[in-house]
Formats: structure tokens, sequence, C-alpha cells
């Protein structure tokens, strides 16, 4: 393939894609708007199809060996003492037996970024300004100034996804709030927490916190009702400060963990949502993972689909090459029933999830069929 691929986003979904088009012989490009390769994050869950995925791309032992090794978890008050402990299963992971793996984020991208040849261009501390159809390619005009065209543009850039804001009309109405403010950060271990994942969820604020797998570091999850007070998605200082407000009634070791929050540059912060498209594609630009169908933390499905997703996406560009919109309706079409089922876990009848469901996230693994009995 001599096709020309660029993908705004360098996250999971971003990085599966170049992989596989790396694979299939197209020339891609990520543009990521951070300055470089994001550590940190919280752990996410393969499951299902999911690893078929990660074993056809060769990487499943590998992905094993970096699972994260929990041996179990405690319930805390709001005093921060034990309530209640199990060694059966976890808040993030779900059952300890299960065949499920969870791995952190930052491990995961970094494996994929590792399988992927030295012809995939990485462009960082750079974002899309203008986007360009013209029908028989892509002309993207980057913040820097910088035009170049492309053959193909994958929107990969996550739930509040700038190529979607960019290219699709009546864009607000695909996005369906939660109610739930999702913030995660990193600290060092200040309490020598090994192996083990605390948890607190009551009084509208939910927590988790478990070490990173060399045990240095702390990673922590905050969930609480969206507050009043409207916040830039850049604005780090004010949240913050939401999230310092919201725990300021928790006792025993967070209000250390508060205090490394501040000083952190290992933080995060989100409104959740999900997303619901009538269509993933518009033209020679189509969109992949939390861009295109986010199904919010509360499914324990994202990485999952998206690394499903990425394979069939691809899959579909190399049998249909020359006639984008066969492709972008074949990888809907194989998608949609997956996506639907995934985000049905979520419920949005009500008002909005309470922090309980952030702690207690479905983790059923939705498979998927034969998908693997045909390879690029």
């Amino acid at each position: 393939m001599n096709g020309k691929v660029l993908i705004s986003g360098a996250g999971v979904t971003g990085l599966a894609l170049a992989y596989w088009l790396d694979r299939a012989g197209f020339t891609t490009t990520l543009v990521e708007r951070s300055p470089g390769f994001r550590r940190g994050g919280q752990a996410v869950d393969i499951r299902g199809v999911a690893l078929s995925v990660v074993d056809a791309m060769g990487l499943l032992d590998d992905v094993r060996a970096l699972r994260t090794r929990l041996k179990g978890m405690s319930t805390l008050d709001v005093d921060g003492n034990e309530i209640q402990r199990t060694e059966e299963r976890t808040f993030s992971a779900g059952r300890l037996d299960s065949e499920d793996i969870e791995i952190f984020r930052d491990d995961l991208c970094e494996l994929l970024m590792g399988a992927m040849s030295e012809r995939v261009e990485f462009i960082y501390d750079e974002s899309i300004r203008l986007i360009d159809d013209q029908g028989d390619g892509v002309a993207v005009t980057f913040s820097s100034g910088q035009i170049r065209q492309f053959d193909l543009l994958i929107g990969a850039d996550g739930i509040y996804s700038n190529v979607r804001k960019q290219c699709f009309d009546d864009e607000p109405k695909f996005v369906f709030p939660l109610g739930v403010v999702l913030a995660l950060f990193s600290t060092p271990n200040l309490i020598g927490l090994i192996d083990w994942q605390l948890g607190h969820r009551e009084g509208g604020v939910g927590y988790v916190i478990y070490p990173s797998r060399d045990q240095n570091e702390l990673r922590i999850g905050v969930g609480f009702a969206i507050p009043e007070l409207a916040v830039s998605r850049s604005d780090m200082e004010t949240q913050k400060r939401i999230v310092a407000g919201q725990c300021a009634h928790l006792k025993g070791a967070f209000p250390r963990f508060i205090d490394a929050m501040k000083v952190t540059d290992q933080f995060y912060y989100n409104e959740l949502a999900q997303i619901r498209m009538p269509s993933w594609s518009k033209g020679r630009i189509v969109l992949a993972g939390d861009a295109a169908h986010c199904a919010s933390p509360f499914s324990g499905q994202g990485t999952s689909l998206a690394l499903v997703g990425a394979f069939v996406l691809v899959r579909e560009l190399v049998r249909h090459w020359d006639h984008p919109a066969q492709a972008f309706a074949a990888y809907e079409h194989r998608m949609r029933p997956y996506v639907k089922l995934n985000q049905g876990l979520v419920d949005l009848t009500r008002e909005g999830p309470t922090p309980d469901d952030l702690m207690t996230a479905a983790k059923n693994g939705i498979e998927f069929g034969d998908l693997l009995n045909e390879s690029l």
C-alpha cells in the first residue's frame, strides 16, 4: 500500500491504528498535542476478542508480563480505616481469577509504540487547526502553520475530539453527559502500598488507589458529580482546586495525596460522557475509538473497543483502499453491534451515574465472533 494516512491522537486507539497501518504498508503519521509520550494514567482492561487482537499483534506474552499484580482490595471509610477486604477481586479489574488482563495505559502504549517500524512518523506538541477534504485527498493545516497532504485522516483524539468538532455537523448532539467528573493523578507511593488496592465510596465521592507496577508510584482516581462551576479543559490549576475541594472531607492519608496532586504534572480531568453518532465518517475523514463511540469508563470496555476497532478499520482499508466510502461503511457495519452492546452496559436513562458506578463498572466481555479468521 502506498497510501498516506494521518492519525490525530497517539493514545491506545491511535497507536493500534498506526501498528496495523504500518504492518499493511501504509505511510503513517501521528500528530499528538502533548509535548511527548505521556506517562501515568489508569490501569485499563483487555478482554474478550481484544485478547485475540493483541495475540495477532504478537504482543500477548508481553502484555501478560506487564499486567498488574494486585492481590486484592480494601474498602475504607471516610477516615481511611479499613471496613472490608477481599482477595477475590479489585475495583479496577473485577475478579482476579478472570482471563482478562489489566495493564497500565502507559505500559500498553509503550508496547504498541515499540511494535511498529521506524517508518511511522510522530509529530508531538502539535495539533490540527484546519481540515480541507478535497475529494481525492485531505489538506491539513497544523497549528504551527505547516500544510501537508494526506489520502485519509483518522480522528483518534478522544471523547472531545478536535477532528469530530471540525468535520461533523451538529457535533454537540453526539455527546451524552454522564453527570460525573473523573480525575486521575499520580503521586509517590507515600504509604508503601504493595500489590493492593484501596477504595472508598460514600457521600457523593468515590476514589480508588493502587501502586504502579514497580510500586514506586500511586495511581489515584477520584469520581464525583459535575460541579456547578464550569471549568476549561485546559485549566489544570482550577481543576486541581475542584478535586481538592471535593476531597476536603477525606481523612487518613488522603490529604497527603491531595498535596502531592497539586504539584504533579501527571493529572487528567474529564467530564464523562458517551459518544453516539449516526455515522463515523465523512468523505475521507473517519473517527475511531472514543472519538467515534466512547462507552465511558463505566463500561470497562474502552480499551477493548479501541483495539478491536483499529484492526477492523485497517482491515477494511486494505480491502477497499480505492473506495474509502466502502471501507468506512464495512467498518461501521462490523463494529456497530459490538459498540451498541458495550454502550448498553451503561444506563443513560438515569439523571447520571453515581460514584458507586465508577468503582463497580461492568466488566462483561462481549465476544465478537470470528473476527480474526481473515488476516490483513
